[in-house]
């Protein structure tokens, strides 16, 4: 991008089914991105890792309109639409609404649960139908956005972040294994659990590199509402706030870090030639919604996300 453009990196909050908006935000910002604005870098955790991973295909592969054919596949397969489906989706939901409520149910490790296996397998199958790394081979994909997906090796106890061609689907899975829900991803020896419970999402990577081609502009979608009005009282408010303010720490942190910088540039402690002034700018999901709707596939509440994200982002680049 000429000295008169604008370097552009997006950010994808985790946040299960609610990152279906995701979806729909990045589908309206790669079709109608400013023309002088250029998409340098996409990044994510979890259900954003996903959603990230199918834009940087579609656009590394062929164009934004493939990103967002790429992006409705997936939730469009992933919902559950036939009848025995949309059954276990109600069962689910109402297990982990009583959970959240303090009631005593049984409960099974995802090792020895069949249906953690089936889920986990639907999202790798689902993946694979839809992604061909190889097709990669030849493309000039190198000259796209820079991809970066964040997870957790268990045993090390350390953040790992794959980069480009590091991100197979083995390390997207990885970074939407929430250690509750599905069994660790082992990805070359090692075992990953969700990028949750690291950088969600990854954000400091994404200004690592030649100045040049980093980002003057980092916008985020959170899923994870930032504020609530009053204190929660009942036990089913406590651990939706809990989620929401956990889902919270590490991105928080990471955007304190980046506007010190920036303040730091602005008072002249720091050379302009060796940092960037870098504006951060948020697209939030603004819904009140519990977190076993994280959990929900039903249809219709998908495509109201999905639609949700389409507009809001297009409010978002209108407010441009």
């Amino acid at each position: 991008m000429d000295a008169d453009g604008t370097n552009v990196a997006i950010a994808c909050q985790g946040g299960g089914s609610h990152t279906a908006y995701t979806a729909g935000a990045l589908d309206a910002f790669a079709r109608s991105m400013p023309p002088d604005h250029e998409l340098v870098g996409l990044s994510g955790a979890s259900g954003g890792a996903i959603c990230a991973f199918l834009s940087w295909y579609g656009l590394a592969t062929a164009d934004a309109e493939r990103a967002g054919e790429l992006l409705d596949s997936f939730w469009t397969e992933i919902a559950a639409r036939s009848p025995p489906d949309a059954l276990l989706n109600g069962l689910a939901m109402t297990g982990t609404e009583l959970e959240a409520s303090g009631a005593a149910l049984p409960a099974a490790s995802p090792y020895f649960s069949p249906a953690s296996r089936r889920a986990q397998d639907r999202i790798r199958r689902t993946l694979e139908g839809l992604v061909d790394l190889d097709a990669l081979d030849g493309t000039d994909h190198e000259s796209g956005p820079r991809l970066l997906v964040g997870a957790v090796d268990v045993e090390r106890g350390v953040f790992e972040t794959f980069e480009d061609r590091e991100v197979t689907i083995d390390a997207v899975l990885a970074s939407g294994a929430l250690p509750t829900v599905f069994p660790a991803v082992e990805v070359d020896g090692h075992a990953y659990w969700d990028g949750l419970l690291s950088e969600n999402p990854p954000l400091l990577g994404l200004l690592d590199g030649p100045r040049a081609e980093t980002p003057d502009e980092l916008w985020i979608v959170q899923v994870n509402p930032q504020t609530r009005d009053g204190a929660p009282r009942s036990l089913p408010d406590i651990e939706d706030r809990r989620n929401e303010l956990s889902g919270n720490l590490a991105l928080n942190k990471d955007v304190g870090a980046i506007e010190q910088v920036n303040d730091w540039l602005d008072a002249g402690y720091l050379p302009e030639s060796e940092y960037k002034h870098v504006a951060v700018r948020t697209l939030r999901l603004d819904r009140d919604l519990s977190y076993a709707s994280k959990l929900d596939r039903d249809p219709a509440f998908i495509a109201e996300l999905v639609a949700a994200g389409r507009e809001d982002a297009a409010a978002f680049l209108d407010r441009r």
